[in-house]
Protein backbone atom coordinates (compact mmCIF):
# COMPACT_ATOMS: atom_id res chain seq x y z
CA UNK A 1 0.00 0.00 0.00
CA UNK A 2 2.83 2.43 0.80
CA UNK A 3 4.28 1.83 -2.64
CA UNK A 4 0.93 2.62 -4.29
CA UNK A 5 0.53 5.81 -2.25
CA UNK A 6 4.03 6.89 -3.23
CA UNK A 7 3.28 6.29 -6.91
CA UNK A 8 0.17 8.47 -6.63
CA UNK A 9 2.03 11.25 -4.81
CA UNK A 10 4.66 11.38 -7.54
CA UNK A 11 2.12 11.50 -10.38
CA UNK A 12 0.89 14.45 -12.41
CA UNK A 13 -2.73 13.83 -13.38
CA UNK A 14 -4.96 15.70 -15.80
CA UNK A 15 -8.74 15.34 -15.88
CA UNK A 16 -10.61 16.18 -19.04
CA UNK A 17 -14.03 16.99 -17.63
CA UNK A 18 -14.77 17.93 -14.04
CA UNK A 19 -18.17 16.37 -13.31
CA UNK A 20 -19.30 13.93 -10.62
CA UNK A 21 -17.06 11.02 -11.56
CA UNK A 22 -13.99 13.20 -11.93
CA UNK A 23 -14.79 14.77 -8.55
CA UNK A 24 -15.08 11.32 -6.94
CA UNK A 25 -11.66 10.28 -8.20
CA UNK A 26 -10.07 13.63 -7.36
CA UNK A 27 -11.48 13.46 -3.84
CA UNK A 28 -10.02 9.99 -3.36
CA UNK A 29 -6.64 11.09 -4.66
CA UNK A 30 -6.52 14.10 -2.35
CA UNK A 31 -7.37 11.85 0.61
CA UNK A 32 -4.49 9.58 -0.38
CA UNK A 33 -2.08 12.49 -0.19
CA UNK A 34 -1.82 13.77 -3.75
CA UNK A 35 -1.23 17.52 -3.71
CA UNK A 36 -3.89 19.51 -5.54
CA UNK A 37 -1.14 21.31 -7.45
CA UNK A 38 -0.39 18.04 -9.24
CA UNK A 39 -3.93 17.81 -10.63
CA UNK A 40 -5.12 19.83 -13.62
CA UNK A 41 -8.79 19.78 -14.63
CA UNK A 42 -10.02 20.97 -18.02
CA UNK A 43 -13.63 22.05 -17.46
CA UNK A 44 -15.48 24.58 -19.65
CA UNK A 45 -18.10 25.59 -17.06
CA UNK A 46 -16.78 28.43 -14.87
CA UNK A 47 -18.94 27.56 -11.86
CA UNK A 48 -17.66 23.99 -11.92
CA UNK A 49 -14.06 25.19 -12.16
CA UNK A 50 -14.62 27.44 -9.15
CA UNK A 51 -16.12 24.57 -7.16
CA UNK A 52 -13.21 22.24 -7.94
CA UNK A 53 -10.68 24.89 -6.97
CA UNK A 54 -12.45 25.66 -3.70
CA UNK A 55 -13.09 22.03 -2.73
CA UNK A 56 -9.83 20.39 -3.77
CA UNK A 57 -7.30 23.12 -4.48
CA UNK A 58 -6.64 21.78 -7.99
CA UNK A 59 -5.57 23.73 -11.03
CA UNK A 60 -8.28 24.31 -13.61
CA UNK A 61 -8.33 25.30 -17.26
CA UNK A 62 -11.25 26.28 -19.47
CA UNK A 63 -9.78 24.47 -22.49
CA UNK A 64 -6.89 22.26 -23.56
CA UNK A 65 -3.52 23.95 -23.59
CA UNK A 66 0.12 23.83 -22.42
CA UNK A 67 -0.95 23.08 -18.83
CA UNK A 68 -1.64 19.49 -19.91
CA UNK A 69 1.93 18.87 -21.04
CA UNK A 70 3.94 16.61 -18.76
CA UNK A 71 0.89 14.77 -17.42
CA UNK A 72 1.65 11.17 -16.43
CA UNK A 73 -2.02 10.14 -16.48
CA UNK A 74 -4.97 11.67 -18.30
CA UNK A 75 -8.45 10.77 -17.07
CA UNK A 76 -11.13 11.22 -19.71
CA UNK A 77 -14.36 12.05 -17.88
CA UNK A 78 -16.36 13.49 -20.77
CA UNK A 79 -19.67 12.55 -22.33
CA UNK A 80 -19.48 10.03 -25.19
CA UNK A 81 -20.91 12.44 -27.75
CA UNK A 82 -18.11 15.00 -27.26
CA UNK A 83 -15.19 12.62 -26.65
CA UNK A 84 -13.92 12.61 -30.25
CA UNK A 85 -13.62 16.36 -30.62
CA UNK A 86 -12.18 16.90 -27.14
CA UNK A 87 -9.63 14.14 -27.66
CA UNK A 88 -8.45 15.70 -30.89
CA UNK A 89 -8.17 19.09 -29.16
CA UNK A 90 -5.98 17.60 -26.42
CA UNK A 91 -3.97 14.99 -28.33
CA UNK A 92 -0.88 17.10 -29.02
CA UNK A 93 -0.44 18.00 -25.34
CA UNK A 94 -0.86 14.49 -23.89
CA UNK A 95 0.86 12.23 -26.41
CA UNK A 96 3.20 10.62 -23.85
CA UNK A 97 0.66 10.02 -21.09
CA UNK A 98 -1.21 6.95 -19.89
CA UNK A 99 -4.91 7.38 -20.64
CA UNK A 100 -7.86 6.29 -18.50
CA UNK A 101 -11.35 6.66 -19.98
CA UNK A 102 -14.48 6.57 -17.85
CA UNK A 103 -16.76 7.40 -20.79
CA UNK A 104 -19.49 4.81 -21.34
CA UNK A 105 -19.43 2.85 -24.57
CA UNK A 106 -16.48 4.49 -26.35
CA UNK A 107 -14.11 1.70 -27.36
CA UNK A 108 -10.37 1.84 -26.98
CA UNK A 109 -9.81 1.45 -30.75
CA UNK A 110 -11.55 4.79 -31.25
CA UNK A 111 -9.68 6.45 -28.39
CA UNK A 112 -6.35 5.15 -29.71
CA UNK A 113 -7.10 6.56 -33.17
CA UNK A 114 -8.11 9.96 -31.80
CA UNK A 115 -5.13 10.28 -29.46
CA UNK A 116 -2.44 8.46 -31.42
CA UNK A 117 -1.61 6.35 -28.35
CA UNK A 118 -1.97 2.69 -27.39
CA UNK A 119 -1.53 3.19 -23.63
CA UNK A 120 -5.23 3.20 -22.92
CA UNK A 121 -7.30 1.79 -20.07
CA UNK A 122 -11.08 1.87 -20.10
CA UNK A 123 -12.99 2.01 -16.84
CA UNK A 124 -16.67 1.63 -16.05
CA UNK A 125 -17.19 3.07 -12.56
CA UNK A 126 -20.45 3.84 -10.79
CA UNK A 127 -21.77 6.66 -8.65
CA UNK A 128 -21.11 5.10 -5.19
CA UNK A 129 -17.53 6.11 -5.99
CA UNK A 130 -18.69 9.49 -4.68
CA UNK A 131 -18.69 8.00 -1.16
CA UNK A 132 -15.74 5.64 -1.62
CA UNK A 133 -17.98 2.62 -2.24
CA UNK A 134 -17.69 2.36 -6.02
CA UNK A 135 -17.48 -0.77 -8.14
CA UNK A 136 -15.37 -0.34 -11.28
CA UNK A 137 -14.63 -2.64 -14.21
CA UNK A 138 -11.30 -2.10 -15.99
CA UNK A 139 -9.87 -3.14 -19.36
CA UNK A 140 -6.33 -2.48 -20.63
CA UNK A 141 -4.98 -2.53 -24.16
CA UNK A 142 -1.92 -4.68 -24.85
CA UNK A 143 0.49 -1.71 -24.70
CA UNK A 144 -0.43 -0.99 -21.06
CA UNK A 145 2.46 -2.26 -18.93
CA UNK A 146 2.46 -3.65 -15.40
CA UNK A 147 3.54 -0.32 -13.93
CA UNK A 148 0.66 1.38 -15.75
CA UNK A 149 -1.82 -1.10 -14.31
CA UNK A 150 -0.40 -0.57 -10.83
CA UNK A 151 -0.96 3.18 -11.17
CA UNK A 152 -4.55 2.62 -12.34
CA UNK A 153 -5.10 0.23 -9.41
CA UNK A 154 -3.90 2.92 -7.01
CA UNK A 155 -6.01 5.66 -8.57
CA UNK A 156 -9.26 3.70 -8.94
CA UNK A 157 -8.70 2.02 -5.58
CA UNK A 158 -9.33 5.38 -3.92
CA UNK A 159 -12.98 5.18 -5.04
CA UNK A 160 -13.81 1.65 -3.84
CA UNK A 161 -13.54 -1.83 -5.37
CA UNK A 162 -12.44 -2.71 -8.89
CA UNK A 163 -11.76 -5.68 -11.15
CA UNK A 164 -10.06 -6.22 -14.52
CA UNK A 165 -11.84 -7.91 -17.41
CA UNK A 166 -10.05 -9.79 -20.18
CA UNK A 167 -12.19 -8.71 -23.13
CA UNK A 168 -13.19 -5.16 -23.88
CA UNK A 169 -16.67 -6.32 -24.91
CA UNK A 170 -17.20 -7.38 -21.29
CA UNK A 171 -17.36 -3.71 -20.32
CA UNK A 172 -20.79 -3.48 -21.96
CA UNK A 173 -22.01 -6.07 -19.48
CA UNK A 174 -20.19 -4.27 -16.65
CA UNK A 175 -21.99 -1.10 -17.69
CA UNK A 176 -25.34 -2.87 -17.53
CA UNK A 177 -24.72 -4.53 -14.15
CA UNK A 178 -22.68 -2.17 -12.00
CA UNK A 179 -22.35 1.01 -14.05
CA UNK A 180 -26.11 1.51 -14.27
CA UNK A 181 -26.76 -0.67 -11.24
CA UNK A 182 -27.16 2.01 -8.55
CA UNK A 183 -30.24 3.30 -10.40
CA UNK A 184 -31.83 -0.15 -10.12
CA UNK A 185 -31.26 -0.13 -6.36
CA UNK A 186 -32.78 3.35 -6.08
CA UNK A 187 -35.73 2.14 -8.18
CA UNK A 188 -36.42 -0.71 -5.76
CA UNK A 189 -35.94 1.61 -2.80
CA UNK A 190 -38.63 3.86 -4.27
CA UNK A 191 -40.97 0.88 -4.57
CA UNK A 192 -40.28 -0.25 -1.00
CA UNK A 193 -40.90 3.27 0.32
CA UNK A 194 -44.17 3.46 -1.59
CA UNK A 195 -45.33 0.10 -0.28
CA UNK A 196 -44.33 1.05 3.25
CA UNK A 197 -46.31 4.29 3.18
CA UNK A 198 -49.32 2.52 1.65
CA UNK A 199 -49.23 0.13 4.62
CA UNK A 200 -49.23 2.98 7.12
CA UNK A 201 -45.59 3.91 7.73
CA UNK A 202 -44.37 7.46 7.34
CA UNK A 203 -42.00 8.06 4.40
CA UNK A 204 -38.90 8.57 6.56
CA UNK A 205 -39.42 5.31 8.45
CA UNK A 206 -40.11 3.36 5.26
CA UNK A 207 -37.02 4.83 3.59
CA UNK A 208 -34.75 4.01 6.54
CA UNK A 209 -36.05 0.45 6.68
CA UNK A 210 -35.53 -0.03 2.93
CA UNK A 211 -32.02 1.43 2.84
CA UNK A 212 -30.95 -0.49 5.93
CA UNK A 213 -32.28 -3.71 4.43
CA UNK A 214 -30.42 -3.22 1.14
CA UNK A 215 -27.18 -2.31 2.93
CA UNK A 216 -27.39 -5.29 5.28
CA UNK A 217 -28.36 -7.79 2.60
CA UNK A 218 -25.56 -6.59 0.33
CA UNK A 219 -23.04 -6.96 3.18
CA UNK A 220 -24.34 -10.44 3.95
CA UNK A 221 -24.11 -11.47 0.30
CA UNK A 222 -20.58 -10.08 0.06
CA UNK A 223 -19.33 -11.95 3.14
CA UNK A 224 -21.21 -15.23 2.62
CA UNK A 225 -19.68 -18.24 0.88
CA UNK A 226 -23.05 -19.29 -0.59
CA UNK A 227 -24.55 -17.85 -3.80
CA UNK A 228 -27.51 -15.43 -3.63
CA UNK A 229 -30.09 -18.10 -4.44
CA UNK A 230 -29.07 -20.09 -1.36
CA UNK A 231 -29.27 -17.00 0.84
CA UNK A 232 -32.72 -16.29 -0.57
CA UNK A 233 -33.92 -19.83 0.10
CA UNK A 234 -32.75 -19.60 3.71
CA UNK A 235 -35.08 -16.70 4.44
CA UNK A 236 -38.03 -18.05 2.47
CA UNK A 237 -40.22 -20.37 4.52
CA UNK A 238 -42.97 -21.95 2.45
CA UNK A 239 -46.26 -20.34 3.34
CA UNK A 240 -44.57 -17.40 5.09
CA UNK A 241 -44.48 -13.69 4.37
CA UNK A 242 -41.31 -13.77 2.23
CA UNK A 243 -42.72 -16.68 0.25
CA UNK A 244 -45.89 -14.67 -0.45
CA UNK A 245 -43.86 -11.71 -1.70
CA UNK A 246 -41.57 -13.79 -3.92
CA UNK A 247 -44.49 -15.73 -5.40
CA UNK A 248 -46.12 -12.41 -6.32
CA UNK A 249 -42.88 -11.23 -7.95
CA UNK A 250 -42.57 -14.44 -9.95
CA UNK A 251 -46.23 -14.33 -11.01
CA UNK A 252 -45.63 -10.79 -12.30
CA UNK A 253 -42.50 -11.82 -14.21
CA UNK A 254 -40.31 -9.37 -12.30
CA UNK A 255 -37.08 -11.38 -12.59
CA UNK A 256 -37.50 -11.95 -16.33
CA UNK A 257 -38.30 -8.27 -16.86
CA UNK A 258 -35.30 -7.22 -14.79
CA UNK A 259 -32.95 -9.49 -16.74
CA UNK A 260 -34.39 -8.08 -19.96
CA UNK A 261 -33.75 -4.56 -18.69
CA UNK A 262 -30.07 -5.31 -18.05
CA UNK A 263 -29.72 -6.69 -21.56
CA UNK A 264 -31.21 -3.42 -22.84
CA UNK A 265 -28.59 -1.45 -20.90
CA UNK A 266 -25.79 -3.61 -22.29
CA UNK A 267 -27.10 -3.16 -25.82
CA UNK A 268 -27.25 0.60 -25.35
CA UNK A 269 -23.63 0.62 -24.17
CA UNK A 270 -22.66 -1.17 -27.40
CA UNK A 271 -24.70 1.31 -29.44
CA UNK A 272 -22.92 4.25 -27.83
CA UNK A 273 -19.63 2.87 -29.11
CA UNK A 274 -21.08 2.45 -32.60
CA UNK A 275 -22.74 5.87 -32.56
CA UNK A 276 -20.00 8.09 -31.15
CA UNK A 277 -16.86 6.04 -31.72
CA UNK A 278 -16.52 6.42 -35.50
Amino acid sequence: MKQEQHSIAATRIAFIGGGNMASAIIGGLIQQGLDGDRITVVEPLPEQRARLQAQFGVRTEAAAGPALQGSDLVVWAVKPQVFKQVARDCAAQVAGALHLSVAAGIRSDSIAAWLGSERIVRAMPNTPALVGQGMTGLYARAAVEAADRALIDAVIGTTGQFLWVRQEADLDAVTALSGSGPAYVFYFLEAMRQAGTEMGLDAETATRLAIGTFAGAARLARDASEPPEVLRERVTSKGGTTYAALCSLEDSGVKASFVKALHAAGQRAKELGDEFGA
